[in-house]
C-alpha cells in the first residue's frame, strides 16, 4: 500500500467540517435563541405594481424633453431673472426684454421656456407626420395629421430662427 503524503493529511485535519464550529459557545448562541423563539406568521400581501399606460410614459418623456431643452438645469443652477429690462436711451423709459442679447451662453427663464416650447412643437409635428402615414386611418384624418404636422414644424422653425435673430442680431444676415 502506498503511503499518504503529509500535505493531504494536514489540510483535512486543519479544516473544520462545513457548518460546524470548534467553539461551543458560538454553537449555543447560534442555536439557543432560535429553538425558543419562533417568527410570527404574517399574512402580508406583496404589493403589485402595474405598468403605466403608453400615453403616460409618452407624456413623461415629452415633459422631460421639454425641461431639458428649456434649460431647466441652467435655470436652477444660475438662477437668472424671469425677464429682463432695458432703458430706452431716447425717452428714458424702462421696457421689458425677453431675450438676453449678445450672450449665447445665457438666458432669461421666459426665453428658455419659449425656445423649449418651439422645439417641443417641432417634435410634435414630426410625430403627427408619422401618424399621417398609418394605412388604417381614413384619408381625411391622414390629411389633417399631415397638415397639422407640417404647419407645426414650419411654425417652430420660423419662430426658432426669429429667436436666434433677436438673440444674436448679426447672425444670419
Amino acid at each position: 500500500m502506498a503511503p499518504r503524503s503529509d500535505s493531504t493529511q494536514s489540510s483535512t485535519a486543519t479544516e473544520p467540517i462545513s457548518g460546524a464550529s470548534m467553539d461551543p459557545i458560538f454553537h449555543i448562541l447560534k442555536v439557543l435563541p432560535y429553538s425558543i423563539l419562533r417568527p410570527p406568521r404574517l399574512r402580508l400581501k406583496l404589493p403589485s405594481f402595474t405598468l403605466p399606460s403608453p400615453m403616460t410614459v409618452f407624456a413623461l418623456i415629452l415633459l422631460t424633453y421639454f425641461m431639458v431643452v428649456s434649460g431647466l438645469v441652467y435655470d436652477v443652477i444660475v438662477e437668472p431673472p424671469g425677464i429682463g429690462s432695458t432703458q430706452d436711451p431716447v425717452t428714458g423709459s424702462v421696457r421689458p426684454v425677453v431675450f438676453l442679447q449678445g450672450r449665447v451662453n445665457g438666458q432669461y427663464i421666459i426665453e428658455g421656456l419659449s425656445s423649449g416650447f418651439m422645439f417641443l412643437l417641432g417634435g410634435v409635428g414630426i410625430i403627427l407626420l408619422d401618424l399621417a402615414l398609418d394605412k388604417n386611418r381614413a384619408k381625411s384624418v391622414k390629411v389633417s395629421y399631415a397638415s397639422a404636422g407640417i404647419s407645426s414644424i414650419v411654425l417652430a422653425y420660423v419662430m426658432s430662427m426669429l429667436f436666434i435673430r433677436i438673440k444674436i442680431p448679426a447672425y444670419l444676415r
